[in-house]
């Protein structure tokens, strides 16, 4: 890898983001009647897309915004203007990482789903998005967010509109906690305007939808796992190489499931509930492959995960697969609204680099060049830890970037452990585990959930 060009200043990158954080600022104080400096930054913001498609419309829908007219389209415009410039960002960032690593990239182009959600929903939720916006994250209180609760009441049982509803969920949950925001001591802009702008634009018909543009026949061979949890849901996403049985070129892949979660579930607890739902995880944990027939695929390298498509294959180590598949491995096209900084997530494979630990921070320095190691997403619900990749000698990361500057998020390490060669994996007890540490977390969940359960039942019964 050429982490020189990792460290390299992209042109053009400061100007974008700063045009981001003039309208996040604006979305702080709340866009019904902007300050005068809110409504230049504004100003700015347009600017910031002159020369593009989206140049008069936005122009046009941040004038209404300085002056207090602005209704949910224009609202729109802006969301699609921002996430625009970050998409920019993406694709800047993405070209430095292709040409650090040297892997070939995907070929442009995914198709726009036909939409199947109900459209009063969908306006629905836009019209409490756009009553968000206007009150601002220091304007907010429990009245505006509470908003949500009946939309994703009604959005959930729906399919395809289950991503939406998860979405505005948990955002309303962390607007709630900060509630009222004129008291809040610290606002969240850039990641609350996120969480709005992609919210905002999956209301339009069709933009939620996954495209399933082939079907993949062939051998999965599984990476790590990259688990994310929230006090409502988990989610793991296995990150994979897959071989086609044409004998095609092999392409990176991803397979994703996301539960809802009790906030009494946590660490490795959060395995029973991901568990029953993907039988992949279990061939993660026990490092075997798995053989794919006829299953469903997105344009943007998603497989749209069916235990019927699916069965157990032969054993499968993970390191032989960075070493041998990954480098040749054709990397993914990024789906439209998922080309944002912080949705970046590269495997790659590290070996031969020196550790370096200063004040609690962790760094590998490879080809003589330092990248920082980001131990914080390390789960708790696996056996890999700060310490272990520390000792390390080889490490299959995602190559993320935050904060100005890319990182490495282990999912696993080659490490010795008492004077034995040992690899750890982040996923390592995705299938089930016999580590103490993990048998007893699993318990404490096992208990949770019964006793959720009993109650549950018992309001059912009244």
């Amino acid at each position: 890898m050429r982490t020189d060009l990792l460290l390299e200043t992209i042109p053009g990158l400061d100007e974008a983001l700063e045009a981001v954080d003039s309208f996040d600022r604006a979305l702080v104080d709340g866009l019904l009647r902007p300050r005068p400096d809110r409504a230049a930054g504004l100003a700015e913001f347009a600017h910031a897309v002159a020369g593009t498609p989206l140049a008069a419309r936005v122009a046009e829908a941040a004038g209404r915004t300085a002056d207090g007219s602005a209704g949910e389209d224009d609202f729109v415009a802006l969301a699609a203007a921002r996430t625009a410039l970050l998409g920019s960002v993406h694709d800047a960032l993405m070209s430095r990482v292709e040409e650090a690593i040297g892997r070939p990239g995907g070929e442009a182009g995914v198709p726009a789903p036909e939409s199947r959600a109900a459209v009063n929903l969908l306006t629905a939720a836009r019209s409490w998005l756009a009553d968000l916006a206007r009150a601002g994250w220091q304007g907010m209180d429990h009245d505006v967010v509470s908003g949500a609760a009946p939309v994703v009441a009604a959005m959930l049982p729906d399919p395809a509109l289950r991503r939406l509803a998860t979405l505005l969920d948990g955002f309303a949950a962390e607007l709630a906690a900060s509630c009222p925001g004129a008291s809040a001591k610290r606002v969240p802009a850039r990641r609350w305007a996120d969480l709005w702008s992609r919210a905002l634009l999956l209301t339009l018909p069709g933009a939620a939808e996954d495209s399933v543009t082939d079907t993949a026949t062939g051998r999965l061979l599984p990476l790590g796992v990259d688990l994310h949890e929230h006090p409502t849901a988990a989610q793991a996403q296995v990150h994979a190489v897959f071989e086609p049985a044409d004998g095609t070129a092999p392409r990176l892949v991803r397979a994703g499931i996301a539960v809802p979660k009790p906030d009494t579930v946590v660490g490795a607890g959060v395995w029973q509930l991901l568990r029953p739902h993907m039988s992949l995880l279990a061939a993660v944990g026990e490092g075997r492959s798995m053989e794919l027939d006829a299953m469903p695929v997105t344009g943007a390298g998603d497989l749209i995960w069916s235990e019927a498509h699916a069965r157990q294959g032969e054993p499968a180590d993970a390191f032989v697969t960075a070493r041998v598949a990954l480098p040749a491995a054709t990397d993914t096209v990024t789906a439209p609204l998922d080309r944002h900084p912080a949705r970046i997530a590269v495997p790659v494979f590290l070996e031969g680099y020196t550790v370096q630990q200063d004040d609690g921070a962790l760094t590998f320095t490879v080809a003589g060049h330092p990248l920082e190691v980001d131990t914080d997403r390390i789960p708790a619900a696996g056996p890999l830890t700060p310490e272990a990749v520390a000792g390390s000698g080889a490490c299959i990361a995602l190559l993320r970037w935050d904060a100005g500057a890319y990182r490495l998020q282990p999912l696993a390490v080659e490490t010795t452990v008492r004077k034995k060669a040992v690899a750890l994996h982040a996923g390592g007890w995705a299938g089930g585990t016999t580590d103490k540490a993990g048998v007893r977390a699993e318990k404490a969940a096992t208990d949770a959930m019964a006793v959720l359960r009993e109650r549950a039942g018992r309001l059912l019964r009244k």
